[in-house]
């Protein structure tokens, strides 16, 4: 059984043994074709819309303490599986942030949504930030946790345990959610092949962002410097910059209520 929002997961050895709480029933869920790939995605709820963007090597899944929150408060939530991740499909192009936008603007499209608040998580919040740069009108905010928008944002690769655990969890799940189940070490060399020298802004491009942003940082994280935290809440105007106390690049899933309290007062913030 999944652990409450209000429990803690910090070593995540509960995700690595059983994954984060299952998704629940949606309203709508199904394929987009879009630019050689099939795109998975579901809907939950009615309300303003709220679109939830995973990590690399994830899928929607990992967002399973976040999407009954989100519904309980007043939204449609939308996950989507990024290119090439969980149930999506990909073509043998390189990964680029920019063509994983694309595929979140041809769901919207689908489901025609004119406009949803971003959350994005790691790679997830590198799309959402793509997408209010390229395409402002479409979105009302984004929630950026734990990401970086050029390469010098990065930390050098320390292997952890708790690393070492949700790599785990991704594998087994890839494994039973790709069309290419056989493919993970593959599939983990050109994520990591994007990651190498993407996103790439300059400052110059970063206060050329309109909508509004919330830089979300944990004190722990394994990934992201947090003085490239401060540089993006500090280039592009009128961001904010949140502190996760305790938790590490992980949050979503060591102290869902702690992040999802953070989330939904963003939410309200920009919604209201």
């Amino acid at each position: 059984m999944a652990p409450s929002t209000a429990q803690h997961d910090d070593n995540l050895e509960h995700f690595e043994a059983h994954g984060a709480a299952p998704l629940p029933s949606s309203d709508e869920s199904g394929y987009v074709e879009h630019d050689g790939a099939r795109i998975w995605y579901a809907a939950y709820g009615d309300g303003a819309p709220v679109i939830l963007l995973h990590g690399g090597l994830g899928h929607s899944g990992n967002w399973g303490y976040q999407v009954p929150a989100l519904v309980e408060s007043g939204h449609r939530v939308v996950v989507i599986d990024s290119r090439g991740h969980g149930r999506s499909t990909r073509d043998t192009r390189p990964y680029r942030y920019e063509l994983m936008a694309s595929d979140v603007l041809a769901v919207m499209d689908t489901l025609h949504l004119d406009r949803a608040a971003m959350v994005g998580w790691s790679d997830g919040a590198c799309i959402a930030m793509v997408l209010a740069s390229i395409a402002p009108g479409r979105v009302a905010g984004v929630f950026f946790f734990g990401c970086n928008m050029d390469p010098s944002g990065t930390k050098p690769f320390v292997p952890t345990p708790v690393i070492d655990r949700c790599f785990g969890r991704h594998a087994r799940d890839y494994a039973q959610l790709s069309a290419t189940p056989d493919d993970f070490d593959a599939f983990v060399g050109a994520v990591s092949e994007m990651m190498r020298t993407q996103p790439n802004y300059s400052a110059q491009q970063l206060a050329q962002i309109r909508v509004p942003v919330a830089i979300v940082q944990s004190e722990h994280d394994e990934f992201i410097k947090p003085e490239h935290a401060d540089y993006l809440a500090r280039s592009i105007p009128g961001a904010e910059l949140i502190m996760l106390p305790g938790v590490s690049h992980f949050a979503p899933l060591q102290r869902p209520a702690q992040f999802n309290r953070i989330m939904l007062g963003f939410l309200r913030q920009i919604l209201a």
